[in-house]
């Protein structure tokens, strides 16, 4: 309790994102690349036994952590540290690790391999919420309520149809993170400066077996490497990949402030459990805790975004180090802060409360206004002026609005309207049906349900119901 704890490990994300950005699981995939980078020289002939490969392969987990670190300390170098270290397991095998590769060949291929399995993390979430979003929009889709443009009171439209919005976003951004991840690239075998001259000598000038060396490695990785390079892969899918997650953040954003806006209004909550406490001072507090820990990890995510790019604009020539510090600390945080925003999402989307009752009061203080127009068109078809009808509503409804602003009373538009002659022979009662004025609301659920949501349900099956949502603050 003497030194800072990060809280995105402490409160915030799942274990199965903290462990892949641990330095166990780093260090580890080092290792593995090692050995396959081993295996595919062996392969192409060079002078390493299986016996050497076979004693990597019994080290591969089992990591001396503080032995590496009083390598680093004198060293002043990680990869060389931990090439000493496993070297130091691997007697046999310690002359030919790390052959002809770069420091950036374990540091870059692993980060390729890790981001990939992040981005399959936050890809099974993704998936998860769309789905249980389906879910609740289904359930209210003939919920009729006051929608809302600039935030004021606009044309109705349904509880369910509005969760589609929330939904859509989500959609927009698997798309995205289904492309990154089917395109992610690693570095492979690239050398120094990317011109592979390093395997070049150790293959005494075969040109195709530096090709064929790039191929094995990158086919016991299961990535394809980039076209060409500097000494790193492109820091320019570093950006692409934060562009991706912040968009998701953006999205998870505005759904948490529908949700606290919502519930401002009494008409939707997040859950609520039995001995949460709202407030350490007013008892009877509700507050919002689940939506609002969303946008303030969102926000994190999306400062994140900015990092990237300048990286990428100052990675000079073939490379700079001016990277790597930054690196360490925005590839993991955005992923854990990712995490942590989805855990909650889906718990929220889970568990979301309506109060019809409320939600239908709501609408009605407003639905007396919305409904002149069709009110006016009625009873010009019944033969009335439409200028002097549009007056009269125009009167009326400046009046009544007097009385809910300057008064505080309620809505009484329809019943001045009701009292004058002009309206005289229309079924009042039934002009003001919710359901009238929600357009295809309903029929746009249905429509959106089967073309976006159930594809992703048919290509995500069993991962919607292994995915958990556990809030571990």
């Amino acid at each position: 309790m003497q030194t800072y704890d990060n809280p995105l490990i402490a409160r915030y994300a799942s274990k199965a994102m903290s462990q892949l950005w641990s330095p166990q699981r780093k260090f580890s995939t080092w290792r593995r690349l090692w050995l396959a980078l081993a295996e595919a020289e062996a392969e192409l002939d060079l002078p390493i036994s299986q016996e050497q490969l076979a004693e990597l392969r019994t080290q591969l987990d089992d990591i001396d952590f503080k032995k590496a670190d009083e390598y680093e300390r004198e060293l002043r170098h990680d990869v060389m540290a931990h090439v000493h270290t496993f070297g130091d397991c691997c007697p046999k095998a310690r002359p030919i690790i790390h052959l002809g590769a770069t420091s950036c060949f374990v540091t870059d291929n692993a980060d390729a391999i890790l981001l990939r399995e992040s981005l399959i993390l936050v890809r099974n979430r993704l998936a998860t919420i769309i789905d249980r979003l389906g879910k609740f929009a289904w359930k209210y889709r003939d919920l009729p309520c006051l929608a809302f443009t600039h935030l004021q009171p606009a044309q109705p439209t349904t509880v369910g149809r509005r969760a589609c919005l929330w939904a859509y976003d989500l959609i927009l951004d698997l798309e995205e993170i289904e492309y990154r991840i089917c395109n992610l690239k690693t570095l492979g075998n690239k050398g120094t400066t990317g011109t592979q001259a390093s395997f070049l000598k150790l293959f005494n000038g075969n040109h195709e077996k530096v090709r064929r060396l790039e191929t094995l490695f990158c086919e016991k990785i299961g990535l394809a490497p980039f076209a060409i390079t500097g000494q790193t892969y492109p820091r320019k899918m570093d950006s692409q990949i934060l562009d991706v997650l912040s968009g998701i953040a953006q999205s998870s954003h505005k759904f948490a402030n529908d949700l606290r806006i919502l519930a401002h209004r009494k008409e939707m909550e997040e859950p609520f459990e039995q001995h949460q406490i709202g407030s350490s001072a007013m008892a009877y507090k509700r507050n919002p805790m689940r939506s609002e820990r969303i946008c303030s990890l969102a926000r994190f995510v999306m400062s994140l975004q900015t990092s990237p790019p300048m990286t990428v604009a100052t990675q000079w020539m073939e490379r700079t180090l001016d990277d790597s510090a930054n690196r360490r600390l925005v590839l993991p945080q955005a992923f854990l802060a990712m995490d942590a925003v989805l855990i909650l999402y889906q718990n929220v989307a889970e568990g979301l409360v309506v109060y019809p009752k409320v939600v239908a009061k709501n609408l009605q203080a407003e639905l007396p206004f919305m409904a002149t127009e069709d009110l006016l068109m009625e009873a010009v078809k019944r033969g009335g002026d439409r200028q002097d009808l549009h007056e009269r509503i125009r009167q009326h409804s400046q009046a009544a609005a007097l009385v809910v602003k300057d008064e505080g009373g309620e809505n009484d538009l329809w019943e001045r309207l009701c009292g004058d002659t002009a309206f005289s022979g229309i079924d009042m009662e039934s002009a003001l049906e919710p359901l009238a004025f929600v357009g295809r609301s309903r029929e746009q659920v249905d429509e959106f349900l089967l073309e976006q949501v159930e594809p992703i349900r048919k290509r995500y099956g069993d991962v919607l119901y292994a995915t958990n949502a556990d809030v571990r603050v």
